[in-house]
Formats: structure tokens, sequence, C-alpha cells
């Protein structure tokens, strides 16, 4: 019974009835949440209890209709008064007494119900019990809100509601009181008086629970036309402020623009975007009812709505391209290998993003505990039937209805071949790809005869093998002995390392430039060797005084080499000699009218030659010794290798690719067949013919040539510390030699004038100076004067400093750069192509467990090494297949570029299936593909793409970050296939949209690049 049906009180009972029955129901009646109680203001029900008590119905304590007019604060609004005190300034009584007192009594004329949307309509005063936490209480001050429209924050409506309605029902009566249509996709604001706002994202949470007080305001959005919201409209990439509106576009046909490296990203969301089942669920908005706020595995729904705005965006048809900022900030606030910009794998957000939505978005909001149970010789279907019935018991959500399927798992152990069968879900197969045992190596052979030009080789060795399996595969191609060479990485110039024979080629990458340089015979030495590496190095024009030192400041240049040198000959004069005919292809000698003129040249300018090689004890400038002091110096950390640099050597038809620790020159050198001659290089002819094959024969050579054929005992490894370090001198000999060193050195002492005269004359005649260098090719200190000895106790690298007028006209640096190609160089390398079908059936072969995944045996009571096999079961409506071509085996690791053959129609999965016959109802194993994720590059660096069939009108495109290409079905099959998305035939839909019809043929580069004709959507 209503306020509005008081007009007929019905005849009351005897007072003390009335008495009875009242202090019946406030005695009996216990507080449950969602009951009504009702408030009496405290004064009329005293009399009214005074009035029954003298049991008189003519007394004159007779109270009267119900009147509550001192507990309303406005008379016209009936708004109550704050502080109200139960038992002090009203009562509480349940719903019967109230609907008693009302039929007996009636209500005072005029004193409208108070309305309360959300609590209980039209009834007067009525209160709802609420189930706070610990308590059950009646709430006679409900939540009073102010409720908006972001559109229109100026008009404000009040209202009131209880702290146990749930937010959807303020959403309600937000519709409602500003008519919003209700099928309107809507959010929530909860603003403050701070003028904090916070997004209201569980709309089935309390009032209570979003923490709503008095005072507050709800703000309701509703999404733009475009997927965006109001509140916080993207970046969106447009040609024009004008299109913004007008544009419109084929749905799902958008890029996403790079935020900084995360081109991974992008292909991952294309793919997962082009996949319709998932996609038409989010663009139902059939996640809003699914969002799962509790669940402690997941993101508070927060990923599954950042992923629904970016879909939302990217179908709306309005855009060229997205910013999907706000995305990558919440993968990155909830999986912190996201944070920041750098490169990732596109599986592993794949992965990530999947499990994310698939929590967020599970239907199961407490999980149960399971117990798994071996099959223990239980038929399979019986045991896989149970093992899916549990995982859906815990996990039951979009994500598992679309991409989970099942496989068998069988162990077996080697001891007691006990059998462990157990089937367990998977959310996408990572198969691998077939890996050689072998690789191609292209190296450069630099052989003893100095008149032979480098050859560059392509050997095929093995995967896993050493330096010493490089040189015996070498070795055949030359006929040289493999223990009579020695590899080295060349970079910028310098030895980057020089390889001992033990080493495992897996440190050498295909970008590396390799050379391996032949040395003499050990049978040939007749006495110790010191194995040197030359650098060539050019001096400035000009003294670097900033330096302190006053020297000259040298450049590096041209390739370095690898000789043996007699400890006898460790004089500057023998060096000088060797190294004359170590270079004799590329380094002519002065004629003797050329000697006469610098003769006469040099007399006139004695004393500051004689000074300049004084102070010229370091030819590199402060500036450059402290750049080359900030690079690690590989010699420091790795004693036992040869660790310098030296240029890039390359045939010049195709720009090598950069180093992967170093900015590699790209100096090259150039084929024999494309040298041209030309300025004073045409005119200087080298000590022997150019044309030189590849032969180590020296027979027409000097005849103190010997000494650069003559090297360490064992070439294919480091010298020994005995044979590569110089014994150190007693004070004795060193006497002695200081007395040789004056009667033979060609600087006599300064009284001496017409000698110093001649001294000069002589060093004039040098094509070039030596000085001892560390392995950057720094100079550490002066080289021996003369026929003096140098000692190499602790380095053996060795400069040649030219003058730039001497390296001018007696180094020709084009006959330097000549190489020649092997014919192994021409054979073609063939593209390993295999099939799909290969991979799963290597996924589905037995393997043994590794070391550190051993399996625990439950016979044997230990660990295992067990044998593992894993069988398809059944098959999820849209498969994921990883092609892994990522290896990482131990200490190795490598990209396989190998093409993997897939099909675009009739993937048939039934011979992989271990279920031959499947039961009635059962979908077919037939799959078409929708999207592949690409990725080009190498294990460091690269760029991910996607090409992706569009549901609606089933033209493939190119996804290329913010740019969006029409696609061919020749171009999809390539060697950067990463990830494939395929589609169960019987859940395809037909496109509703016809085809575009200005598709235009690609060309053969378009489709190298993966790109056709441009649609006009491509953005700055």
């Amino acid at each position: 019974m209503t306020a509005n049906s008081r007009c007929s009180v019905a005849e009351p009972p005897g007072l003390e009835t009335q008495r009875r029955e009242i202090e019946s129901l406030l005695r009996e009646c216990e507080l449950r949440a969602g009951d009504s109680w009702y408030v009496v203001e405290h004064h009329w029900f005293e009399q009214w209890k005074e009035f029954v008590a003298t049991g008189d119905q003519n007394s004159s304590s007779f109270p009267g209709q119900i009147n509550n007019s001192e507990l309303f604060e406005d008379v016209d609004l009936y708004h109550l008064k704050d502080c109200l005190v139960e038992n002090e300034d009203f009562v509480l009584v349940p719903a019967e007494a109230w609907h008693k007192l009302l039929d007996w009594y009636g209500l005072v004329d005029g004193q409208p119900p108070l309305e309360r949307q959300g609590i209980a309509p039209n009834t007067p005063l009525e209160r709802k019990v609420v189930d706070l936490p610990s308590t059950l209480k009646v709430e006679v001050y409900p939540v009073e809100i102010s409720m908006c429209l972001h559109s229109n924050m100026e008009n404000v409506k009040p209202a009131q509601f209880s702290r146990t309605d749930s937010i959807q029902s303020i959403q309600t009566a937000m519709c409602h009181a500003f008519s919003v249509p209700p099928d309107s996709e809507c959010r929530l604001w909860m603003k403050s008086s701070d003028s904090s706002c916070e997004r209201l994202r569980n709309v089935h949470m309390s009032v209570l629970d979003a923490c709503l007080s008095s005072g507050m305001t709800v703000i309701m959005e509703m999404r733009n036309a475009d997927g965006t919201w109001p509140s916080s409209r993207p970046q969106i990439t447009r040609n024009s402020v004008e299109e913004q509106d007008s544009y419109r576009g084929q749905p799902g046909v958008c890029g996403l623009t790079n935020l900084g490296n995360t081109c991974f990203m992008n292909s991952a969301l294309q793919c997962l975007s082009n996949t319709p089942p998932l996609t038409e669920y989010f663009l139902q908005s059939s996640y809003l009812e699914e969002l799962n706020f509790t669940n402690p595995l997941g993101m508070k729904g927060e990923i599954a709505e950042a992923y629904a705005d970016v879909i939302k965006q990217m179908w709306s048809g309005r855009h060229y391209s997205v910013v999907p900022r706000v995305f990558k900030t919440k993968v990155g606030h909830f999986a912190s290998q996201f944070l920041g910009y750098q490169q990732h794998d596109s599986q592993e957000l794949l992965s990530f993003l999947l499990d994310g939505l698939h929590e967020d978005l599970n239907r199961v909001k407490n999980k149960e505990y399971i117990e798994l149970r071996d099959a223990d010789g239980r038929p399979d279907q019986e045991v896989a039937e149970e093992a899916w019935r549990n995982h859906r018991r815990r996990n039951d959500s979009v994500i598992i209805d679309t991409f989970h399927g099942l496989f068998k798992s069988t162990l077996v152990c080697p001891e007691c071949h006990k059998v462990s069968v157990t089937f367990d879900p998977f959310c996408y197969l990572s198969v691998p790809l077939p890996v050689s045992k072998e690789r191609i190596m292209e190296v450069f052979f630099v052989s003893l005869d100095p008149c032979a030009k480098p050859v560059q080789h392509r050997v095929v060795v093995p995967k896993a093998g050493k330096v010493s399996d490089l040189c015996s595969a070498l070795s055949e191609m030359t006929d040289v002995p493999p223990t009579q060479m020695v590899v080295a990485d060349v970079f910028n110039h310098r030895f980057y390392k020089v390889y001992s024979a033990d080493e495992s080629l897996s440190c050498i990458l295909d970008r590396d430039d390799i050379f391996v340089y032949e040395l003499s015979a050990p049978e040939e030495q007749q006495e110790e060797h010191v194995l040197l590496a030359l650098y060539l190095r050019e001096r400035s024009h000009y003294r670097d005084y900033g330096s302190g030192s006053s020297s000259y400041s040298t450049t590096l240049f041209g390739h370095p080499l690898l000789l043996g040198v007699p400890r006898s000959s460790c004089s500057q004069e023998a060096l000088y000699t060797l190294f004359l005919q170590r270079l004799a292809r590329y380094v002519r000698l002065p004629d003797p009218s050329e000697e006469l003129e610098e003769e006469e040249e040099e007399e006139e300018e004695d004393d500051e030659e004689e000074e300049l090689h004084k102070t010229q004890i370091n030819g590199i400038s402060d500036g450059e010794e402290q750049e080359d002091e900030d690079k690690a110096d590989p010699s420091q950390t790795e004693p036992c290798c040869w660790d310098a640099t030296a240029n890039s050597l390359s045939d010049g038809t195709a720009p090598s690719e950069p180093h992967p620790n170093h900015n590699h020159a790209q100096t090259s050198l150039e084929p024999d067949n494309s040298f041209t001659s030309n300025g004073s290089q045409n005119e200087a002819k080298p000590l022997c013919s150019g044309n030189a094959a590849n032969t180590s024969s020296t027979d027409n050579m000097d005849p103190c040539g010997d000494s650069s054929r003559t090297t360490e005992t064992d070439a294919s490894t480091d010298p020994p510390a005995e044979q590569l370090q110089q014994p150190r001198k007693t004070t004795e000999e060193e006497k002695e030699e200081d007395k040789q060193e004056e009667a033979c050195s060609p600087s006599p002492p300064a009284n001496e004038q017409p000698a110093k005269r001649r001294v000069c004359r002589k060093r004039r005649k040098s094509l070039f100076t030596i000085q001892a260098v560390n392995s950057n090719g720094m100079t550490e200190r002066v080289m021996g004067e003369g026929g003096s000895a140098v000692s190499f106790s602790s380095q053996q690298y060795v400069a040649i400093d030219w003058d730039p007028e001497m390296k001018k006209r007696f180094y020709n640096e084009n006959e330097a750069e000549k190489y020649v190609k092997d014919a192994s160089m021409e054979v073609p390398q063939q593209q390993t192509t295999v099939q799909l079908q290969e991979c799963i059936e290597l996924f589905t072969t037995v393997e043994t467990l590794e070391e550190e995944n051993p399996w625990y045996c439950p016979v044997c009571k230990k660990h295992q090494l067990a044998t593992k096999k894993l069988d398809l079961w059944s098959l999820p409506e849209v498969l994921i297949i990883h092609l892994k071509r990522f290896s990482y085996i131990k200490f190795t690791r490598e990209k396989l570029d190998s093409i993997v053959e897939f099909p675009l129609r009739d993937l048939d999965f039934s011979g992989f299936l271990l279920r031959k016959h499947l039961s009635d109802g059962e979908p077919p194993s037939c799959y078409d593909l929708i999207a592949v994720s690409n990725h080009y590059g190498g294990l460091r660096d690269g760029h991910y793409t996607s090409y992706a069939r569009n549901k609606d009108n089933g033209q493939w495109y190119y996804f290329d970050d913010s740019k969006v290409t029409y696609a061919q079905e020749d171009q999809i099959v390539t060697n950067a296939a990463y990830v494939l998305f395929y589609h169960r035939q019987d859940q395809i839909r037909k496109p509703t949209l016809p085809a575009p019809s200005d598709i235009t043929s690609c060309t053969d580069d378009d489709a190298e690049l993966g790109a056709s004709s441009y649609v006009t959507m491509e953005t700055d």
C-alpha cells in the first residue's frame, strides 16, 4: 500500500490489539538484506505509543495522521535533514508495521512520497536494508550524486542510489534520464570534488565498492562513430583536416603507426584484427558482458578494453592509420619486458596478448582446484575428454573457443619404461624447421706469393665445426696444408681477431670479413719465427700540436697482413726489405733518377727532417688516441686472441652488411676485371706482374725474399709465448750491441756533421718508416734505429707509415684493392625450401629431453631424460602455426631463412591427427590461410610486416606499419613468413562485399618487396 491510497483509512482495531501487533513486529522482524524499512518521525511514534497505552479511544493523546514534517530540511523538496539520529529524531519500522499504521492513521495530506530512483521509486520514506561489510543496516541516507553527459557538462541532473546498487543501474538510469539509445556503447567516469576523474570500469560493481559518495559527479560518454572516445581521442593520421569526417574506407584496411621499434606489435595486431571470430566478438561489444575484473591472473579488464579500442578504430572505416599508444602503454604496464622501445618478437607479444585477453574475458570467476590424473592405461578418448572438461572448468573465454586445441604428450622412462600419457591444451603450434648441419662461408685466401691477388672462396663447413674445419675445407681448394693457414677477422683496416684452430665457427658471423693467410711450411723454418701483424698508415701533412707531442697524426688504410719473420730479421733494415717484397704487387721501388732528386731536396732540410723523426714517436693525435682508447681493446679482454680490426673486403656488387658490434667502413676490394688505372698510379708498376694467379711459388723473387716465406712452426694456432716474445738480454749483451750499433749505425754522433747528412740521405731513400704499434694501430714506442733488433716481448703488431707524397707516387691503391673470385663463387646458392608438412612431422617426432629439463619418473623416483612424443588430438577453429626460425642450440644462435611452402587453401590436417576417424558432428580438419606475420632481417635486428585477408571483401593486403597496400596471393609465401593464421573452412563466412576493382598488376620488384599497387591511404 502506498501513500497515494491513504484517502480511505480502514477502521482500526482496538488499542491493545494495535500495541500488541506493532510491538510483536518490531521485536520479531530481523534485518535481511534487500528488505524495506520505513522512517517514522520519533515524536509522532512516541505519542502513538502513549495513546495505545491509555486504552481510551477518546484520549487527548490521539496522534492523528502520520506526520514526518520535522524530518525534512526543505518542505517543498522534502529533503531529509542531515545528521538525523535514530530513536531521537526518527524510528525505523518494518514494511508490514508501516503498512498497518498507514491503514489505521493515514499520512498527512500534502506530504508527497520521496521518490528515490535506484532505491525504491514511488514509496514514502522507504529505506533498504543493505549488507555492508561485517554488518546489516538500514540505509537512511542514500548516495546522492550528480549526473551529466561528456558532450554537455552543463546539463546536470541529481539522483540518489543505494550503496548496494550496481554501476550498471546508474548507467541505465542515466540512459533513461538523457534519452540515450540503450544499444549505445557507453562508459562512466567518476569525478570527485578535486576535479580528478576515474573510470568506472566494472559495471557490476556496487556503488559502495566503487567508492562513490554523495557530492560526486558521474559523467557518461558514448563511443564516436570512428571508434574513438571523446575523452581520449587518439592521434589519427589523416591527409587533411577536411577529410577527418568525410573519409570512408574499407573497414579493417587501416595502418598502425610505428611508435619506435613497435613493428612487432603492429604485425601481431594486424593478424589478430583479421581473425574473423575474434574481431566480430569485439565489434559486437560482446566482451562488455564478460569482462573479468576479479581474476588475479588477469589485467582487471584493461588489456581487453585497450585491444577493443584499437579494433573498433581500425574497423570503423574512418582512419588511414591509428596510433596504438594507449595499447602499447597498457602492454608495457602489465608485461615489463615490453616496456620502452626495444625490438621484440611478434610471436612473444602474440602469446602474451592471447593469454591476457583470455584471463580478462574468462567467464569462470572462481577457479576450482582440479587434481590432474595420469592415463593409467585408460582409453585415449576417455582421458582426452576428461582433460578438456577439466580445462574448461577453469578456463572459458572467447580465446578458448577460438584458438585452443588439444595434443597428446607421451613420456617413456629410459630405465623402467614407464609410460606417462597426458592431454594438454595448446593455443598455437611452434613447429621446428629442418636444420642443416652445414653452413656456407665466404673467405678471402691470401697466398704466400706476393704477386698473387687475394682469392675469394665459398666453402662448405660443419655448422658445429671449428676453425680447423674451415682450414681443411679451404685446403682442398688451394692445395695448401691446413697447418700453414691462419684465420683472421679484419675490420676497419685492423685485425679484429686472429682465431686459433680449436675455436668454434659459431663465433664467426656470416657478415664478418674473414681472411685466411698462408704461412711457410714448418720444414722451411731454420730458426725461431715471430708472427707479425702488419698495418699500413698514412701520415698527415701537418703536425698535431694539440696532442702535446708535436707529432704527426696517422690514418690506417689498406688491408693488414700476417707474416712470419725470423728473429734474426727483426731489425729495421731487414724488415724494410721484407715488407717491400711482401708488398711488391702494389708498391714499386723508385728508380735512380728519383733517388738523386730526393737526395738533393733532402740536403737543404737536414735539421728540420732530423727534428721530425725525433718528435714523431706517435703518429696519432691526442684526439684520435682518446677515440681509440674509448673503444674496447680486444687484446685486453682476450689475451690469447689477436683482436684487431680491418677494412671490409667485398666484390663491389652489393654493399656488405654492417658488423654486428662495430660500424664497418665501406671500402671494398675491387674485382680484377673492374680495375681501371688513372693518374700517377697508372705509371706505378709493381715489382711483379699483377696477373699472377693464386700460387705460392716465389722462385722469381729476390734472393733475400726467403724471409717473407718463413714463419712459425705451427701456423694453425697462436704462437707459443716463448716463440712470440724476445728473450731479455743481459746488461753485457746490451752494451755490446750498443757498441756495434755505434759502429754500424747510419746515424753518427751529432758532432760529425757530414755523417749526419749521410744519415738523412739514407732515410730519405726509404718509402716508409716502421713503427711498433698496439693492436689498434697506435704507436706506443719508437722503432729500433738502423739495424738494431726489435723486441716483441709485449706486442707483435707493426705499422709502416707512409708520407702522403710517397704513398701517392709509389703505392698503387687500385692494384692493392684487386682480388679474384674462385670458381666456387660462380655457383649459385640454392635457397633451401621445405614443406609445411615436414615441419609438422618434425613437431610430432620422438625426441629426448634435454639435461636442463628432465622428467621425474614416479616409478624410478628420480629425474630421467625420457623420450617425448607429441601428437595432435583436436584442432581449434583458428589454428596459429609458429615457425621456429630462431634456432638456439647450446651456444649457437641463428635465424633460418629457409622458404617454407605453406598452402593458402585446403591445408588438410587429417593425416596429422591421432584420431583417424572423427565422430559424427565433428568438424573437418581443412583450413584456409587468413594472415601471416613476416620477419625480415637477422638475430639482432629486423622488421616485421604482415599479410592479411579482409573478412568482408576477401582481398589480401600487405600491412607495413602505417602503410597498407594490395597484395597478390603469389607474394605471400616468402622466406620471411614467421607466424601463420589458418581458419577452419566450415567456419569461414563468404565475403559480404565485392573485391576491389582498382587492383593493378604487380611487378616482380613489387613482389619482392612484399608490396603491390598502393591503396590511397598511405600516410606520410
